[in-house]
């Protein structure tokens, strides 16, 4: 995974004419004239845009990138809703990308998404689905796509704040943490029912944002480890227990040698030591940089 990951980095660092510019803005347009088209025929017109494999064997291939047009919500409030959304994150992504590798990120979730659709079609012989049973597996792909799409948003900037229905302020990193608890549920769901193609489909769905941020979670459950380990280290045990009985017994821990000040009386006040006098000398923010060393 990691030596994957690394060659689509150079991949798009190579070519980066291959990257489609305001990708986002033309999805957010082909979504708009999708919806408006859909909404006059009680949306049945997302039926000739759907990626079903059996009409693209009879030559309809345009649905091998239309499928991609389809808005999540029927609802014209939450269409908004999305359609911003959408728009914020993967403006953000492609600004802090690039276009090239913004362009791999999300067509390589819709390839992943198409060919699980066709494997999954050709089991159906076996399986004896119905292919409205099978639309049943592909109508929810576009979704875990796009929440693909804002968990790369997160974990590149977690403390963005995102109105949440317009009114709420929520970090990024929570609402992610929310979507990734809801979707583990999905999953515990689909192992309990025995419905195997619901947990490919998420799987698959989110490969894309595995793949490019594999080395960035080792990363991230490195540190959680580490910072573990040293607040469970007896070092560090016993460094808080001193902090804490030195503050009983005084009553405060630090206190300036110049007017005074201790953490005390300013809980909001910085402290630090001064490397340069002999001495173990504490000094408020006021006075770090402004005092007589004492030799």
């Amino acid at each position: 995974m990691k030596t994957l990951s690394r060659w689509i980095s150079r991949f798009c660092y190579n070519h980066p004419k291959l990257g489609i510019p305001n990708l986002t803005r033309y999805l957010v347009i082909g979504m708009v004239i999708a919806y408006a088209i859909g909404w006059t025929t009680y949306f049945t017109f997302y039926q000739y845009l759907a990626l079903y494999p059996e009409l693209v064997f009879q030559g309809q291939i345009w649905r091998l990138v239309t499928f991609i047009f389809i808005p999540i919500q029927t609802n014209l409030f939450w269409f908004v809703f999305e359609v911003l959304f959408l728009y914020f994150v993967g403006t953000s992504l492609e600004e802090f990308w690039g276009a090239a590798r913004f362009t791999v990120f999300f067509f390589l979730g819709a390839i992943l998404n198409a060919v699980l659709t066709f494997a999954v079609y050709g089991l159906l012989p076996v399986l004896g689905n119905s292919m409205t049973a099978f639309s049943f597996y592909f109508t929810p792909s576009m979704t875990y796509i796009k929440l693909s799409m804002f968990f790369a948003f997160a974990t590149i900037y977690p403390d963005a704040y995102i109105r949440t229905y317009f009114i709420i302020m929520v970090k990024a990193k929570w609402l992610a943490l929310l979507s990734a608890a809801v979707e583990a549920l999905m999953v515990i769901r689909c192992l309990m029912e025995g419905d195997w193609f619901g947990i490919l489909l998420i799987v698959v769905s989110l490969f894309n944002y595995l793949l490019f941020f594999w080395e960035d979670l080792l990363k991230l459950m490195g540190r959680q480890v580490s910072r573990v380990q040293h607040q469970t280290d007896p070092k560090t045990i016993n460094f808080k227990k001193a902090q804490k009985e030195l503050r009983q017994r005084r009553g405060y821990l630090h206190k300036c040698a110049v007017c005074g000040v201790t953490d005390q009386d300013s809980p909001e006040m910085e402290f630090r030591y001064c490397s340069k006098c002999n001495g173990y000398y504490c000094y408020c923010s006021n006075h770090i940089n402004n005092h007589t060393h004492i030799q």
